[in-house]
């Protein structure tokens, strides 16, 4: 298991033995061992990971959930990330959607489980810079990772296809001439990433209000170390390898653009060599976090067998078209019972590859039976296949 990205790099995991799903073997003398005994390889090091949780934040009236309005959905999810902590999971992770009945403003959200938890990593998967004003969102950030004591982990993108036609466009935001609406997610993240270095920019006020250290201001409250937590969600090879560029961390979610008509597991494999074959050419000094996105319910009581043991879920990639240009892949579903899982999740060479694994959520479905699918998770599954 990692320790937040600023504070070590995977070369330094983290000594603790608190948590139950972990193996009996300490990580970090393994570590030592293998050093001192020159047989320690990249691959067998990846095959440690974080395990986090990524929810959606739906909501609806009906009846059948337990999330029946924004209120229900808000809390919830902080009520989830304790259980998450409790139980040992890595991360709490939260999608952005905007003119939708789902978790849209991801900053309140975030400092208030940085209030309520303790150690567990808190992120998005992904916060849709199209909509962003970059200078707002490093002092919305800066607070946030200043009351969960440093443990952001953002996840940023260009966005995708949303509720409404260029919702963009309604919070005052429009590409630049010669621009689409891609290339201006991607010029705000690169904004957002200069301001989030800290340096000065702004000239002070000669006659201020309350008196100014020396040198040009830059914006508050400043978060040592975010800078390095944060990931960019990419669904191509080439944006990938533009994240690399930019020392940013990568998120592969459930689906990404076909770019071969290869499985989406051996798609996105090829997408996290490629990010880091980009990284190691952009001469940066410390180690890369990559994650992938799963949906993974092992069946161990009639309750599962019920929710996602009938067949509907999708055991097969499927092929879909974002717009009328973007063809993408899809990724299946994972459920059956932890043996059968086990052997199915071998196979995944994108699991294998990532050291971060966010296991998608039916938070529809309530706090308590989410814990029991994480619990599920960190106790039938991790341990076999060496998920440290």
């Amino acid at each position: 298991m990692r320790s937040p990205e600023g504070d070590s790099t995977i070369l330094t995991p983290h000594h603790n033995h608190s948590n139950r799903w972990r193996s009996s073997d300490c990580l970090y003398c393994f570590w030592i061992e293998a050093l001192h005994s020159h047989t320690v390889d990249m691959g067998e090091l990846y095959c440690m990971k974080k395990i986090g949780f990524l929810s959606f934040g739906h909501w609806t009236p009906s009846p059948q959930s337990q999330a029946r309005s924004a209120a229900d959905v808000l809390l919830q999810s902080i009520d989830l990330a304790m259980e998450a902590e409790r139980l040992g999971m890595d991360g709490a992770y939260f999608r952005v959607h905007h003119f939708a009945q789902q978790l849209a403003s991801p900053f309140p959200l975030l400092a208030a489980v940085g209030a309520k938890t303790r150690k567990i990593e808190i992120g998005t998967a992904v916060i849709d810079m199209r909509y962003e004003n970059p200078h707002y969102m490093v002092e919305d950030a800066g607070a946030a990772d200043v009351i969960a004591g440093g443990r952001l982990q953002l996840g940023i993108s260009r966005g995708s296809p949303e509720q409404v036609i260029d919702g963009w466009r309604y919070f005052g935001y429009s590409p630049n001439k010669g621009e689409d609406d891609a290339e201006m997610g991607r010029r705000h993240a690169e904004e957002f990433l200069e301001l989030l270095r800290g340096k000065g920019f702004a000239k002070p006020n000669p006659r201020p209000m309350f008196p100014n250290p020396p040198g040009l201001l830059r914006l508050e409250p400043y978060s040592a170390g975010l800078r390095d937590r944060i990931w960019w969600g990419s669904a191509s090879n080439a944006t990938a390898e533009w994240a690399a560029k930019l020392g940013m961390n990568l998120q592969t979610s459930t689906l990404k653009f076909d770019e071969t008509g290869q499985p989406l597991h051996i798609q996105q494999a090829a997408q996290i060599r490629a990010f880091r074959a980009a990284w190691k050419e952009a001469g940066h000094k410390r180690t890369p976090r990559t994650s992938v996105s799963r949906s993974i319910f092992p069946l161990l009581d009639d309750r599962d067998r019920m929710y996602f043991g009938q067949g509907s879920r999708e055991e097969e990639d499927k092929i879909g078209f974002l717009d009328e240009n973007t063809r993408a892949i899809f990724g299946r579903s994972y459920a059956a019972e932890p043996e059968i899982l086990i052997e199915q999740l071998k196979k995944d060479e994108a699991i294998a590859e990532a050291d971060t694994l966010l296991l998608t959520i039916p938070n529809q479905l309530g706090v308590a039976y989410n814990a029991h699918i994480m619990e599920a998770i960190l106790t039938s599954i991790a341990p076999a296949l060496g998920w440290h």
